[in-house]
């Protein structure tokens, strides 16, 4: 069955052939049925004893060796919300029991001033190879969040992982160079009452060693459990493979039960159609079944894609019309996990005239990226993208945006 489809530029809240999203989230493998609520942070908001616990902890930080410190660039008794988010952070951690958060507060001052992470993102840790691969800050989710993105897979190479965490010292550097990432994703936070003041966490375990890398994690989470409470409003693992419960039940006791409310997990092969939901393509890597690539940033903000679904036995064509001659036709277009065939063609309006292929049938790998190329026309017409699913039965998510620059020569 083919479906033409004929869009508006740059109208990324059109869905053509949208279906309900049953069989999108039967892809998802939730720890927890029931997802927790994001605490807004609004004073005013909180239940009686929830205030008092947020009075008791500065009286009784006021009365410490630590009540003239600052978190983050934040007087934590300076009178304003900004503070008061981040105490409502480790009141939240340990369920508004003061004593225990300030137990917590207090030692991650303490682990901060040592680890001297108000300058951690100044400094050159000498992991330029991982940047963008191992962990990295990309984009934003529907919401606002900013996403960080984690992959391991890197160090099932024997010679990458000696390199990395061969002997403690490396080790040590190593997380010190992964707190240095979440420093700079906590900088992009608003710690404002209403604002955004947590994060989205993707982790990709393809491939990830399941012995060698226990260590390290388990040190990732404990560091970051115990000095960035409520940091993060999802955790999202993606590419879990059928051996995870076995790696879960390591790292599960260094959890608490409100840590593990936020994750969800996917299935392999289903990255793209799990990221879809929070976040939107042109802010997800093209690894993932996204459209944003490492450069894309030295260009300002993504361009908006439209988002849309092939159900499986199903050809599409987008028809991109209105297209003058001379002009130049830039464009990107993703399925999520591809595995089907893939054209684009000119078809000028004139009478008579053959249609010009641009981009001959081609099949799309799983593996495969976004595709990105242009065209420059030389009569008025149309662009015709074709993806063909017809040999599938699985309903895939998919999207595509373009441009197109007018010629600027001028006619004679």
């Amino acid at each position: 069955m083919d479906s033409a489809l004929s869009p508006s530029p740059f109208d990324p809240t059109k869905t053509p052939n949208a279906e309900p999203k049953k069989s999108f989230m039967s892809s998802l493998i939730t720890l927890r049925s029931n997802h927790f609520k994001e605490d807004t942070y609004f004073v005013s908001e909180l239940k009686p004893t929830e205030q008092k616990a947020l009075q008791d902890l500065k009286e009784k930080l006021s009365s410490s060796s630590f009540g003239a410190s600052s978190m983050w660039g934040v007087p934590l008794l300076g009178g304003d919300d900004g503070a008061d988010v981040i105490l409502l952070k480790f009141l939240r951690a340990r369920d508004f029991k003061v004593g225990d958060s300030l137990r917590m507060l207090e030692k991650c001052l303490e682990w901060r001033e040592e680890f001297k992470a108000e300058k951690l993102t100044e400094e050159d840790l000498g992991f330029k190879d991982l940047e963008g691969k191992v962990a990295y800050m990309r984009g934003y989710d529907k919401e606002g969040h900013p996403v960080c993105y984690n992959a391991y897979g890197v160090f099932k190479e024997r010679e990458m992982y000696e390199r990395v965490f061969g002997d403690d010292e490396k080790l040590k550097s190593f997380l010190r160079w992964r707190v240095q990432v979440l420093e700079r994703g906590v900088k992009m936070l608003h710690f404002k009452p209403g604002g955004v003041n947590s994060m989205i966490q993707v982790t990709d375990l393809k491939d990830m060693p399941k012995r060698e890398l226990r260590v390290a994690s388990n040190q990732i989470l404990s560091l970051f459990q115990d000095n960035y409470p409520e940091m993060v409003a999802t955790k999202i693992f993606i590419n879990v493979p059928w051996y995870f419960s076995v790696i879960y039940s390591m790292f599960s006791p260094f959890l608490t039960h409100r840590t593990k409310s936020k994750f969800i997990m996917s299935k392999e092969g289903n990255a793209a159609e799990t990221l879809y939901k929070f976040i939107r393509p042109e802010d997800i890597p093209v690894q993932y079944g996204g459209l944003s690539r490492p450069t894309d940033s030295q260009n300002g903000p993504p361009k908006p894609a439209v988002e849309f679904s092939i159900k499986g036995g199903e050809k599409v064509n987008i028809q991109i019309e209105g297209i003058e001659g001379g002009a130049t036709i830039t464009w990107d277009i993703v399925v999520g996990g591809w595995d089907l065939e893939y054209t684009a063609e000119f078809v000028p309006n004139a009478e008579g005239s053959y249609a010009i292929v641009v981009e001959k049938p081609r099949k799309m790998k799983a593996s495969d990226e976004a595709v990105c190329n242009s065209f420059t026309t030389g009569e008025a017409g149309k662009l015709i993208l074709s993806v063909d699913n017809t040999l599938s039965r699985k309903k895939k998510v998919a999207a595509y945006r373009y441009t197109v620059r007018k010629s600027t020569t001028a006619a004679v």
